[in-house]
C-alpha cells in the first residue's frame, strides 16, 4: 500500500505511440491521490492509450511513469479497471453475481468454491453499488446502468486504491448517467478510492470531478477543474465554439455557442 501523500499517477516527460506513430509526448506531471480525474480529448487523441500506459499494458515510447510510486502494472490487484465494452468482456449470459466474483478471484488458479468471505465480499460489494436486488439475473437481462453497476461492483470487490473507468458513462440515459456519477462521488468518499475516468462530455461529471488531464495539441496537460473549465482551452480541446455557463443554482453546465 503507498503512502497517503504519494502520487496516485506521476509522468516525466511521457509520450505515448501507437503503430510506429507518436500520439502525445511531453506529458510531466502529478496527479494527487483521493480525487476524480477527467480524461479528455477529442476522437483519437489517445485517451485510451494513456489508461494502458497507466496499468502497464503497454510501454510509453519515453519516459518514466509511476502508479501510486510504483512501477506501471505493479500495483494492478489494487486497481479496479472497467473497459468500455464491459458486457461483451464479460459475456452476456453471466448471471451478475457471478461476475461480481470473477472480480475477486477471477486471477486465482484453479476452480475451488468460493469461500465465505469470498461471498461477503461480493454481498457487499453489489450492496455498495445497489445492485443487490439483480445479483441473479445474467447481463443480457440488465439495463445499460444495471451492467454499469455491475461494472463497478467487480471493480469494488477487491477494494482497490484506483478505479479507472473507460466511457462509463457512454450510452446511458440521463437518469443512469446521474445514479452512476453519484455512485461514482459515494465510492470516492467512502470508500476513498481514486478515480480515473475517460470522459467525452464532461457535462454528468462537473459536479464531481476534482481535475482533469487533457490531451492537446499532441500532448498530455493536467489541471485542476477550474483550471480546465475554460472556454478558450475547451473550444481548442474540442474544435468547436464551448460556453461555459453557470445556472441559478450555481451549477456549471458547458454548451457549444
Amino acid at each position: 500500500m503507498s503512502e497517503p501523500d504519494t502520487a496516485a499517477l506521476a509522468f516525466d516527460d511521457v509520450s505515448a505511440a501507437r503503430g510506429g506513430r507518436l500520439i502525445w509526448s511531453e506529458a510531466t506531471f502529478e496527479v494527487p491521490p483521493g480525487g476524480i480525474v477527467a480524461v479528455i480529448g477529442s476522437n483519437g487523441a489517445g485517451k485510451t492509450t494513456l489508461l494502458q500506459i497507466m496499468l502497464g499494458l503497454i510501454p510509453p515510447a519515453s519516459g518514466h511513469v509511476k502508479v501510486f510510486g510504483q512501477p506501471p502494472g505493479a500495483l494492478n490487484k489494487a486497481i479496479g479497471y472497467v473497459p468500455q465494452n464491459y458486457a461483451a468482456i464479460s459475456g452476456e449470459a453471466i448471471r451478475a453475481r457471478d461476475a461480481v466474483m470473477l472480480g475477486l478471484t477471477g486471477h486465482r488458479w484453479g476452480f475451488g468454491r468460493p469461500s465465505r468471505e469470498d461471498n461477503r465480499r461480493v454481498d457487499e460489494a453489489l450492496a455498495a453499488v445497489d445492485a443487490t436486488a439483480v445479483a441473479c439475473k445474467r447481463l443480457s437481462q440488465l439495463s445499460g446502468g444495471q451492467r454499469q453497476r455491475v461494472a463497478l461492483a467487480e471493480a469494488l470487490v477487491s477494494k482497490p486504491q484506483l478505479l479507472v473507468l473507460d466511457e462509463p458513462l457512454a450510452a446511458l440515459d440521463l437518469r443512469s448517467q446521474r445514479e452512476i456519477v453519484a455512485m461514482l462521488e459515494r465510492i470516492n468518499t467512502e470508500f476513498g478510492v481514486t478515480i480515473f475516468v475517460v470522459a467525452h462530455d464532461l457535462n454528468p461529471l462537473l459536479g464531481v470531478l476534482t481535475s482533469a488531464i487533457y490531451l492537446l495539441d499532441g500532448h498530455a496537460h493536467f489541471d485542476t477543474l477550474d483550471g480546465v473549465v475554460d472556454e478558450e482551452l475547451l473550444s481548442h480541446l474540442y474544435g468547436t465554439r464551448v460556453e461555459v455557463v453557470h445556472t441559478p443554482q450555481g451549477e456549471l453546465y458547458m454548451r457549444r455557442a
